[in-house]
């Protein structure tokens, strides 16, 4: 392995806290990982990296030299960037991240296609529900779902995805069926949440204008498939994009709940770090995934 390689590994383990998970981000053992790092260390005769059985953190000496290793291999990718846009054959791997029912249904197949027309790129596709750091994972391009927040990361909005309130025919037979969003308080609602993440809401549309109520239940999880599986179960009500339950609404499997005051949509589009706008096989897959996407809404 090259110098150049070894410093994509060392700058993989302290983004991502471990030799383990740095290494299997490059498709790397962690032997091989920790003898790159290890390498590193004997040819400048210092430690790097602080070792302890429970964490792992760079050195003083380690963190200038990991500052500097980023910028390296951050001007290396441009450099390779530009060399392919003008070559007109896309080169190297794009990192993609989306929320997990999104990304399965809709971010996954795309991948196939545009492969095959565009032979020399690789794709690592991480699905989430939970909140991403795009800087620190290097992630290119994130497929995301609600207000982003950070101004450091360019948002390209692609449609206003419907949400609906679903439940089974079999809860709303045992239950009730809620005629007003005060009805909601009585009922199980399933929440999806993750550790940290902020107090559970549904803003609901209504003639005044939006309207937060608070919800609860007995069941919350970080999965939105979970929660589809729940409300088929008959065990709540769930608030989830259109898309994903339109054939349980069309089969029967799920009815639509409080109509007239459907959860606000919220805004699908990509987010890219401002660094990798640049790099054309970001900005030609960005470009297919948009133009592909906008036919499903």
């Amino acid at each position: 392995m090259s110098y150049l390689e070894s410093l994509r590994v060392f700058v993989r383990v302290v983004e991502l806290g471990s030799i383990t998970a740095g290494g299997r981000d490059l498709r790397l053992s962690p032997a091989v990982a920790s003898n790159r790092i290890k390498d590193l260390e004997n040819r400048f005769g210092v430690r790097l990296l602080n070792r302890t059985t429970r964490k792992l953190t760079p050195t003083e000496i380690g963190r200038a030299f990991y500052d500097n290793a980023r910028r390296v291999i951050d001007t290396l990718d441009e450099a390779e960037a530009l060399v392919s846009s003008f070559s007109g054959r896309p080169q190297g791997v794009i990192r993609l991240t989306a929320p997990l029912g999104l990304g399965r249904r809709l971010i996954a197949p795309l991948i196939p296609p545009f492969c095959a027309e565009n032979p020399g790129v690789d794709f690592r596709l991480r699905l989430s529900d939970r909140n991403v750091n795009i800087v620190e994972d290097a992630i290119d391009l994130a497929f995301f779902l609600g207000e982003p927040t950070d101004s450091a990361l360019k948002w390209r909005k692609i449609a206003d995805c419907p949400r609906v309130l679903v439940a089974s025919p079999d809860y709303l037979a045992q239950r009730g069926t809620p005629q007003v969003p005060e009805d909601l308080a009585g009922h199980n609602c399933l929440l999806l949440r993750y550790p940290r993440s902020p107090e559970y809401f549904w803003v609901l549309q209504d003639e005044d204008g939006p309207r937060k109520m608070m919800v609860g239940g007995r069941f919350d999880t970080d999965d939105g498939d979970v929660l589809t599986a729940w409300a088929l179960g008959g065990e709540g009500i769930a608030n989830r994009p259109l898309y994903e339950v339109a054939a349980d609404l069309q089969a029967g499997r799920l009815i639509e709940v409080l109509p007239r005051n459907r959860p606000l949509p919220a805004q699908f589009g990509c987010l890219t770090p401002h660094r990798r706008l640049q790099d054309p096989k970001v900005r030609m897959f960005a470009d297919f995934a948009v133009r592909e996407l906008k036919k499903v809404f």
